[in-house]
């Protein structure tokens, strides 16, 4: 896997994946002095919601290959970081919220555990300087 990472000015840096996608980021805050930065998430938001999206894909297909209806999954994360640098994350809590028909609770709580503990390779590294706990609910659709 391969990337590259530009600086577009400011603090703002275009990244560019072998797949050919692109996202602007690293702009979330401001600096001192010189124009506002334009919009774009930090790196660490970016972290954040790439663990988020690793274990979502890894639910959705669980649930997929469980014949579960599934119509909608949002994953909503909560985290801290450390007060001193390097700030990294010290706890992550990932809640899903799973809507279909007729959903199984029992198999999407195996979803979400089989992401958490064997599959999500962003959630097991995340895990090495940071507390991460997973939750989800059911909504019926």
């Amino acid at each position: 896997m391969k990337a590259t990472v530009t600086w577009a000015g400011n603090r703002t840096f275009v990244g560019q994946t072998e797949s050919g996608h692109a996202i602007a980021f690293g702009t979330a805050h401001h600096h001192a002095g010189g124009e506002a930065p334009k919009p774009g998430p930090s790196p660490m938001e970016l972290l954040l919601i790439g663990t988020a999206g690793c274990s979502a894909w890894d639910v959705i297909a669980i649930l997929e290959k469980g014949r579960q209806n599934v119509e909608d999954c949002q994953v909503r994360v909560d985290a801290d970081r450390a007060e001193s640098d390097p700030k990294v994350f010290t706890r992550i809590h990932l809640q899903f919220v799973v809507r279909g028909k007729g959903l199984d609770p029992k198999k999407v709580a195996r979803a979400v555990e089989l992401s958490a503990d064997k599959y999500c390779s962003a959630s097991v590294m995340m895990a090495k300087t940071a507390e991460v706990t997973h939750g989800f609910e059911v909504v019926e659709g």
